[in-house]
């Protein structure tokens, strides 16, 4: 039987989503290790997943979505309870739904969605820290939108790119991307078919700078045409972005967050 997950987590206590060996690294937690580890505590048996997109150190997810097989007779409600008792108390699964046997968490979604929030203010955050970047310097989030407009469509991305990225290529659809304020945050909304090893927290980072005053508006543009990554800014960091989680079409029947609208 093959089942989706929904999982939560905050990536903060985590070296990423992906497991680092066959048999996980000790003293390296990381999210698909202590997920595995708990679903296969339920099975009583091996579990292995698949997600929909990893995350790496310090990213955390609202709602990720895996898919594993098991021929263990558990109920959904059984895999979601039981399994998030044997986790930590970063990571949980909100729901569990039997799917068909072609369904696949990476390969069946057709967009993905990150949010990154900045905390704006001259002082910096104790409360809500693990999930808000900071920037101390006033930011004009108007024009880090009316900038970040030039990403939208198939482009690419070799500019917003780590020089470790492994695809193939650079190519992505940018589907959707929005800056907004919202008193003392500035709130980055982005939607793509997929993404690029830290794609989102370049372009943030990028951004950053236009909202300072340090680049005009254009210069995102030019960076996108021009493709160098060196020329662009620098990696954002990990602690204000959240994965939102993927989309897939209606057929597989999953919960409608996750689910792209007609």
């Amino acid at each position: 039987m093959r089942y989706a997950l929904g999982v939560e987590y905050d990536g903060g206590d985590f070296r990423g989503w992906q497991r680092l060996s066959p048999h996980g690294q000790p003293g390296v937690p990381t999210v698909q290790a202590s997920l595995e580890e708990a679903l296969s505590s339920v099975a009583a048996a091996p579990v292995e997943v698949v997600c929909a997109g990893r995350t790496d150190a310090g990213v955390h997810a609202e709602c990720q979505v895996v898919h594993f097989d098991s021929d263990a007779p558990r109920t959904p409600r059984s895999w979601s309870l039981g399994t998030t008792t044997r986790l930590p108390p970063s990571i949980c699964v909100r729901w569990c739904l039997p799917v068909a046997d072609d369904f696949n968490a990476r390969f069946s979604a057709r967009a993905r969605r990150y949010r990154y929030r900045i905390l704006n203010r001259a002082v910096r955050p104790a409360l809500g820290r693990q999930q808000l970047s900071w920037e101390r310097l006033p930011l004009d989030a108007d024009a880090m939108h009316r900038a970040a407009q030039a990403l939208l469509g198939e482009n690419d991305f070799n500019a917003f790119r780590t020089v470790h990225c492994q695809a193939p290529h650079a190519v992505r659809d940018l589907q959707a991307l929005s800056i907004v304020r919202e008193g003392e945050q500035v709130r980055l909304e982005i939607q793509a078919n997929a993404f690029l090893h830290h794609m989102v927290r370049n372009i943030v980072g990028s951004l950053l700078m236009v909202g300072r005053g340090e680049k005009p508006e254009d210069w995102i543009a030019e960076l996108l045409a021009g493709r160098d990554r060196t020329l662009a800014g620098p990696t954002a960091p990990a602690d204000g972005l959240v994965f939102l989680g993927p989309l897939y079409p209606a057929q597989w029947g999953l919960p409608e967050e996750v689910t792209l609208a007609i």
